[in-house]
């Protein structure tokens, strides 16, 4: 493939330049503001390729010196849509037609050529679909770098697109709207005007929804001295409430294993008078979604519960939509995200909360218990995206991280149960280490029981 840098004041200019010059062949490969000298040739440089030689009379491709370093990388050439069509007309007529007196190839016993032509079809789709998501992330970088030389401060917008934030929400954020009001944050468990939390953790296998199950219930039952209970419907998983059970044990809750949604309304039913109900719910796959439709009927429909979707941090973008897609027929009322230790990336939370219209509730940082959960707030979020600096050089808050940095302190409960439920008074302790690393979810346990604050 030969390649050539076109200079122009708009990507789509460039795009007709290079269809003048090259044919309606050339590929775009790259595109992206120019920045120094070369502003002076234009806005953008956009890299084209073609296949081949270039028609006669049209110039011959160069490589310039300005181009990226992705432009040297040997890109393959898209495959032509009529090779595919061909190998799938004879694909068909292979496996489906026979005209009289003339043998398909498993009737003579030799399957070898219709396995090679399926497996040569296989290949080419494959290697058609990586070619459009190489032109789909192409498209989107030069839509990226449009907007960055059209907006209020570019310097922010390709901050928060490099965190992985949504390019509108980032074009929004850099035009003068606050971070903050992008997204909403709702630390608290249970809902509104109801005497109890029952707090329902749904979510893929291997979220992490058990861990973050058993912290929540030693930050803001035991440790908060609250009535809790907990309930496990996990019995897809080997071992799954065997392990739930140990840990519940522990800390000293209860804990009740059911099997069906029929039994957890019994279960709940003998618990009301607990302020704290966590349920704990297995990790569904995307073919096994059927299996929790009645689970799902119920737990949205009752009054009480509190449905926490637990989603990995971690999590690819697409497959955090596709899984909240999946998880709707629960009804979630708030977002819980675990992983957080493992990526530094955290704009998919943001565009999650957004597309979901859903607020964020709390984050999972690690696997210390219950050290390693943090409530979600808007302050702590717009941090993770962007430093101290360039968050206040930028003028989006009202106020200062400082000001608002005592919403961390709080334990957030439903207000309702803050209420109903008189807290005793005790004096207050001293801050020291809630346990050390060493001492495992025992002497956790331990230090509740002796009045340790978290």
């Amino acid at each position: 493939m030969k390649l050539k840098s076109y200079f122009s004041a708009t990507v789509e200019s460039a795009m007709e330049m290079a269809r003048k010059e090259l044919g309606e062949e050339a590929l775009l490969v790259n595109a992206k503001p120019t920045t120094g000298a070369a502003r002076s040739l234009g806005a953008f440089e956009v890299v084209f390729g073609v296949t081949g030689t270039t028609p006669a009379g049209r110039g011959t491709a160069v490589r310039t010196a300005l181009e990226p370093a992705v432009s040297a990388q040997p890109f393959p050439p898209p495959l032509p849509l009529d090779r595919v069509a061909q190998q799938d007309m004879a694909f068909q007529n292979t496996s489906f037609q026979n005209t009289p007196g003339q043998s398909t190839p498993f009737q003579n016993g030799t399957p070898q050529n219709h396995a090679a032509s399926a497996g040569h079809l296989t290949q080419d789709l494959a290697s058609l679909r990586r070619d459009m998501e190489r032109m789909a992330q192409v498209l989107r970088a030069a839509t990226n770098a449009n907007l960055a030389v059209h907006v209020q401060q570019p310097e922010l917008y390709q901050a928060l697109v490099q965190a992985e934030l949504d390019p509108e929400l980032a074009r929004r954020v850099a035009d003068g709207a606050a971070l903050e009001d992008i997204f909403q944050v709702d630390a608290t468990l249970g809902r509104k005007r109801v005497p109890r939390a029952v707090v329902v953790l749904v979510g893929p296998p291997g979220a992490g929804k058990t861990t973050t199950l058993v912290k929540l219930a030693a930050r803001y039952g035991l440790a908060a001295r609250r009535p809790s209970h907990i309930i496990s419907t996990d019995v897809h998983r080997i071992a799954a409430a065997d392990q739930l059970r140990v840990l519940a044990s522990i800390l000293g809750i209860g804990c009740t294993v059911v099997e069906t949604a029929h039994a957890l309304e019994q279960v709940l039913e003998e618990h009301r008078n607990k302020e704290f109900v966590f349920v704990d719910t297995p990790g569904l796959a995307r073919d096994e979604m059927d299996e929790g439709f009645d689970l799902a009927r119920m737990l949205s429909a009752h009054p009480e519960t509190d449905t926490h979707l637990v989603l990995p941090a971690s999590m690819k973008p697409a497959d955090l939509a596709r899984t909240a897609d999946q998880y709707a027929i629960f009804e979630p009322a708030k977002l819980l995200f675990t992983r957080l230790d493992e990526t530094d990336r955290v704009g998919a939370l943001v565009n999650m909360a957004a597309r979901c219209a859903l607020p964020l509730s709390f984050f999972s940082t690690g696997q210390q218990i219950p050290d390693h959960l943090e409530p979600a707030t808007k302050p702590g979020l717009a941090a993770r995206l962007l430093d101290a600096k360039s968050l206040a050089a930028s003028a989006l808050y009202t106020t200062s991280l400082a000001d608002r940095a005592g919403e961390n302190a709080a334990l957030p409960v439903s207000p309702a149960i803050d209420q109903q439920t008189p807290k005793p008074s005790q004096p207050p302790a001293q801050p020291q280490p809630l346990v050390a690393r060493r001492g495992g979810i025992r002497e956790i346990s331990k230090s509740f029981a002796a009045g340790v604050g978290v």
